[in-house]
């Protein structure tokens, strides 16, 4: 038996040593799988981390535009508004004054707009009955220079303020409230091209 015995030993040695390689070669095999699975760990949160930095920093600039955009659309609200205030201001100004003042400024106005050939200038209701005398003689003084002359008529315009003057078919609205509109358009124009420019 000391022979079978011999056999048994030697075989349970060579199991150990084999199981021992076998167990050694798992646990090289373990280290190696763990280290790689860190380091895919390590660079799936690293592009996941840079990814969130990335869209945070979007997100946080889209906002930031956002807010200028609001910002600089009410600041163009309130230019408009006070723009129109202005505007309104104006024109009760202009309404207001005495009847020579007025008119003195309707004759500055006309002159500006005269061109060659007969007109016919057409006063509102209110300001044709207030009329100055002599306002239509000092109109055709000033028309002549343009090699012009000009008619009131006697039938009122559909206007509050101001004056149409009218050669053929050429009308130009110089009513206070006309006027005033196509300058606040063009305040407003030069405003928001400014707002925006910046």
């Amino acid at each position: 038996m000391p022979g079978l015995d011999k056999i048994l030993s030697t075989i349970e040695a060579q199991a150990k040593q084999t199981a021992g390689s076998i167990v050694s070669q798992a646990e090289q095999k373990s280290a190696s799988i763990r280290s790689e699975g860190e380091k895919k760990a390590q660079s799936a949160y690293d592009a996941v981390l840079e990814r969130c930095r990335k869209n945070c920093s979007f997100k946080y600039e889209s906002s930031c535009n956002s807010i200028d955009s609001e910002m600089k659309r009410e600041l163009l609200r309130c230019r408009i508004e006070c723009i129109d205030k202005a505007a309104e201001t104006a024109l009760e100004k202009v309404a207001s004054l005495p009847d020579d003042e007025y008119f003195a400024v309707i004759l500055r106005l006309a002159e500006k707009y005269m061109r060659k050939g007969s007109g016919v200038l057409y006063f509102g209701k209110k300001d044709l009955s207030r009329l100055p005398s002599g306002f239509e003689k000092s109109l055709n003084v000033l028309a002549e220079t343009r090699g012009s002359t000009i008619e009131i008529s006697p039938e009122p315009a559909d206007i509050a303020d101001g004056f149409i003057l009218r050669y053929g078919n050429i009308s130009e609205n110089c009513s206070f409230r006309a006027i005033a509109e196509a300058e606040k358009n063009n305040i407003r124009d030069t405003a928001a091209a400014v707002m925006f420019e910046r």
